[in-house]
């Protein structure tokens, strides 16, 4: 008989078993959290079929999903700017003093220009719906840190880290550039860039009231909500479109075309030019009209200071439909010069009228918002045309230098105010605008080079359909149901382009090939 094994001999093969149970568990482990982020990855990158791309039937730009990216705009933009009238507020509840707290909207504009210059120009790499809902998702998650937290630093990093990832309405204009059929672009345009605009200005009304009435964290839970709620939106109706670079692009040559878009096209340069001088009377104006209401004459508290963007909330109203009758009928630059005007109007009113009546500073709210949608909208729908494949790259050159101008037009507002006063200030937007006009005067619409007007003075646009009479192409693009409906206006424009008479040669090699 064998003998009893010993109990060395016992444990001996008790011990792959454990080895290999745990080694199950770990694996399963390991496994089913692989399985939740391979749900997750399904989930992103699924698309209904209604928004799947075909390119035998190409998407009908409509009315409604054109609201839809003016609504995610707003909502998304606004993330940078709830702060504005609170900080006080959050110095108080971090125990932190004025100058510090002023670190939080530094670190937010810091963050949204790292993401302006990093994120925007992947929108030529990667496909635009699952990158635009990945970074909507990561956004509203990353939200609920700055709704709970008590550390003022992880406050400050969280501020950074969502704004970086809040530039989502960037790589949506490019998208509506590519969606929108040439003949009502501006127009597509205007309702979105209205949507950033009216988000600046709502931003600091909601958190004003409701901050003034409850407590600061309630906007941002507010936010919170909205951002899930875009989420939702956008993946039931944003429509999957292919890159514009399928095969691939080396992310640093990326960057660095950027740059080398600046050289090659004056257009764009203008574009970047005359954004820089406009959009530093924006913040610049906006800055400084808190110092002006809440001293003398006026005195007025917060909440009223708040409400006063309102008046430019109003401005926004007029966008579109000048978009509709001017930007989509003339060039680019007659509207850009127009609205420099606007700008330099309500200016100087404002300026020089504004210590002494209120109607001055309203006054120049409204010319002021007015004329700059009026510039950017027509400064977007020039530049998109000079390279489609490349329109998130082109994108981000504006964006830069018209986020360059903010910072500018903040510091040297700031600075002029405090040594001049509220005219001072004011003067040195009238000579950021009178520099624009001449950035617009140096090159005419149709000049090819950077300097000039060759080509004539005619502002009637040339890359109407050929085949149709300017004034008939207008007629039947004023009665358009949608914005660039798949059935009237992108059908028409593509058909009415497309065809072309057959010739005899092509006739002829089309019979050898039957034969």
């Amino acid at each position: 008989m064998c003998s009893p094994p010993t109990k060395s001999h016992a444990q001996e093969p008790e011990k792959p078993e454990l080895s290999s149970t745990a080694s199950f568990q770990s694996d399963a482990q390991t496994n089913s959290k692989l399985s939740i982020w391979w749900r997750f990855y399904k989930l992103i990158n699924y698309t209904p079929n209604r928004c799947r791309y075909n390119p035998d039937k190409p998407f009908g730009f409509s009315m409604a999903l054109n609201l839809l990216f003016g609504f995610a705009a707003t909502f998304t933009v606004a993330n940078l700017y709830y702060t504005h009238p609170i900080l006080n507020k959050l110095a108080d509840d971090f125990h932190v003093n004025q100058e510090r707290v002023s670190l939080i909207p530094t670190l937010a504009q810091a963050g949204y220009a790292a993401g302006l210059l990093f994120l925007c120009p992947l929108g030529d790499l990667f496909k635009r719906r699952p990158f635009v809902l990945l970074l909507v998702w990561f956004t509203a998650t990353a939200w609920i840190g700055l709704c709970i937290t008590d550390s003022f630093p992880l406050f400050c990093f969280l501020s950074f880290l969502t704004a970086m990832t809040t530039v989502t309405p960037q790589l949506m204009l490019p998208l509506v550039g590519d969606l929108a059929p040439p003949h009502r672009r501006a127009t597509a345009l205007s309702i979105v860039v209205s949507g950033l605009l009216l988000g600046i200005l709502i931003a600091r009304v909601l958190s004003g009231v409701v901050t003034e009435f409850t407590s600061w964290r309630n906007i941002y839970w507010l936010a919170f909500a909205l951002q899930y709620l875009i989420l939702i939106l956008l993946w039931f109706f944003l429509p999957d479109y292919p890159s514009t670079n399928p095969g691939g692009l080396n992310y640093f040559k990326m960057l660095w075309s950027i740059l080398t878009m600046l050289f090659k096209h004056p257009v764009l340069v203008q574009a970047c030019l005359v954004g820089f001088c406009t959009s530093s009377t924006f913040t610049s104006y906006w800055t400084t009209l808190t110092f002006l209401l809440a001293g003398p004459p006026y005195n007025f508290s917060p909440l009223y200071i708040g409400l006063f963007a309102l008046i430019g909330i109003f401005a926004m109203c007029f966008g579109p439909p000048y978009s509709r009758f001017v930007i989509d009928k003339f060039v680019p630059l007659f509207s850009v010069i127009i609205g420099e005007c606007i700008c330099i109007t309500g200016i100087i009113i404002g300026t020089y009228t504004g210590t002494f009546t209120i109607a001055g500073p309203i006054i120049q709210a409204f010319f002021i918002d007015l004329g700059l949608q009026t510039s950017q909208i027509a400064n977007r729908t020039a530049i998109y045309a000079i390279e489609p494949k490349a329109r998130n790259r082109v994108n981000t050159a504006y964006m830069v230098s018209v986020f360059c101008g903010q910072l500018v037009g903040t510091s040297v507002g700031n600075s002029l105010y405090a040594k001049g006063g509220w005219i001072r200030s004011g003067s040195a937007s009238v000579g950021f605008i009178g520099l624009a006009l001449c950035f617009c005067f140096a090159k005419g619409p149709w000049e090819k080079w950077w300097v000039g007007w060759r080509g004539g003075w005619s502002i009637r646009r040339r890359d109407l359909p050929k085949e149709m009479e300017p004034d008939q192409a207008q007629e039947e693009g004023d009665g358009d149901a949608g914005v660039g409906d798949e059935k009237s206006a992108g059908k028409k424009v593509m058909d009415e382009t497309v065809v072309e008479p057959v010739r005899p040669e092509i006739q002829k090699s089309s019979a050898t090939v039957k034969d």
